[in-house]
């Protein structure tokens, strides 16, 4: 293809400097992926959990925290391994490389479809069209993936562009709320539910926390695009440790705000809880434009996740765990094939699960992602133990990312196991070629 990089070259580890990401721009990558659906579509799925979801918060900033403080010790100690799957192949060899590689880039497959999924929800209360029928909310998700690739093909630097102008727009509802929810509760509009620790149990903690890391999901955005941030052994650990930190302290107040502010049964039916909070407290138009910066804030998030998933591919064939035609980019540095084929695959897997009601696709989707996200994980902990990287809290990190996936059952933990193993034909094919 004209203007394509040298396959060698990328797989060397030089960086191509079109495009690149500076330390703003990393940062809104991180942030912008992280505060996306998760915190809009959340205190409906947590309200149930009342304090239980409050503590789980806690829990689960802590524990991203120290995942991603691994992770920035991995970035610093070795800066070429090629992203977090990249020092999992450096501790543990290729094959362990290509599996964990895999399932991550399964699990940002249903991550796209997920936000896209939200993004529907939040239109559907302004188009209440896109809430109806079986098929709707998929089709509709699957048109903004299509159109997420399209400003992706346009070049790393238009969709770090756009991500830096959707982040400072999608700060504005999170804002909204916290500044409402403390003018209720110091006008004595609205009250906290009294805490009652005999309603506090580890098992719901547990769900809680599962479903809360949905929303942190993302803080390794950073070291997966490490070949497009400048000077990335300072700029990568500072964007996601601060990205993390600055996120996990907006979604403590803004989640926790809204599902105990609101009635539970209020909160859990809402298609749009940002715009049934802000409805509740303020005024109806405005919460019409709280539930359209809600989208502008998913959107931005898929436009960040769907980079990600063609880098991760991008990446995988540039260190020969898929095919090299995969890592071919075109002048602006762009992986043309690498996206498209996302962009087919996520709108598989939206078409897979039509028949789902929005809410059920988006819970389905989310559990999922979010134990396919957590091998990962677990093994980037893991590499750090062998690697002799900040043992203490690579330890801790693995041993959250096991509880973790317990919390999100077996049926999710269980398929994202399957997913990975269903890369054993494409490993065994790539071991065969490699032998010929």
């Amino acid at each position: 293809m004209p203007g394509d990089h040298d396959v060698k070259t990328e797989a060397a580890g030089i960086r191509s400097t079109t495009g690149s990401l500076g330390l703003t721009a990393a940062i809104a990558l991180v942030m912008g992926n992280m505060i996306g659906s998760g915190v809009f579509l959340l205190p409906a799925s947590l309200a149930p959990f009342g304090w239980n979801g409050v503590i789980g918060w806690f829990a689960t900033i802590t524990g991203a925290l120290v995942l991603a403080y691994v992770l920035s010790r991995l970035t610093r100690a070795r800066p070429s391994p090629g992203g977090p799957a990249g020092f999992v192949t450096d501790a543990f060899g290729k094959t362990a490389g290509f599996f964990i590689s895999w399932i991550y880039l399964v699990s940002l497959w249903t991550s796209v479809v997920t936000i896209a999924v939200a993004a529907v929800s939040y239109l559907s209360s302004m188009v209440p069209f896109l809430g109806r029928g079986e098929h709707v909310p998929a089709l509709a998700a699957i048109a903004l993936l299509w159109l997420m690739t399209l400003i992706n093909l346009r070049g790393t630097r238009a969709a770090g562009q756009f991500q830096i102008v959707t982040l400072a727009l999608k700060v504005i509802p999170l804002l909204v709320v916290i500044v409402l929810a403390v003018y209720v509760l110091s006008n004595g509009k609205a009250q906290l539910p009294t805490f009652d620790a005999s309603l506090v149990h580890t098992g719901a903690i547990n769900g809680a926390a599962t479903l809360t890391l949905w929303a942190l999901l993302g803080f390794e955005s950073a070291s997966v695009a490490a070949a497009r941030v400048r000077n990335p052994e300072v700029n990568v650990a500072r964007a996601t440790l601060w990205g993390t930190a600055l996120t996990g302290v907006l979604y403590l107040m803004v989640c926790s705000a809204i599902a105990l502010l609101l009635p539970s049964d209020v909160a859990a039916h809402s298609a749009a809880p940002f715009a049934t909070f802000v409805a509740r407290f303020l005024d109806g138009d405005v919460a019409t434009l709280v539930a359209l910066f809600a989208v502008i804030s998913c959107i931005g998030a898929l436009n960040g996740w769907t980079l990600l998933q063609a880098e991760m591919m991008r990446d995988m064939a540039a260190r020969s765990l898929l095919p090299h035609w995969f890592a071919e980019t075109d002048a602006r540095g762009t992986a043309r094939r690498a996206l498209l084929i996302s962009a087919v695959v996520a709108s598989f897997f939206a078409a897979m699960n039509a028949s789902r009601t929005m809410q059920a696709l988006f819970e389905y989707l989310l559990l999922l992602s979010t134990s396919a996200t957590l091998w990962l994980y677990l093994a980037c902990a893991l590499a750090a133990l062998k690697l002799g990287v900040a043992r203490i809290p690579a330890l801790i990190g693995a041993l959250y990312a096991l509880w973790t996936l317990w919390g999100a059952g077996i049926g999710a933990s269980g398929l994202s196991f399957v997913l990975m193993v269903l890369g054993l034909p494409i490993w065994l094919w790539l071991k065969r070629n490699e032998l010929d």
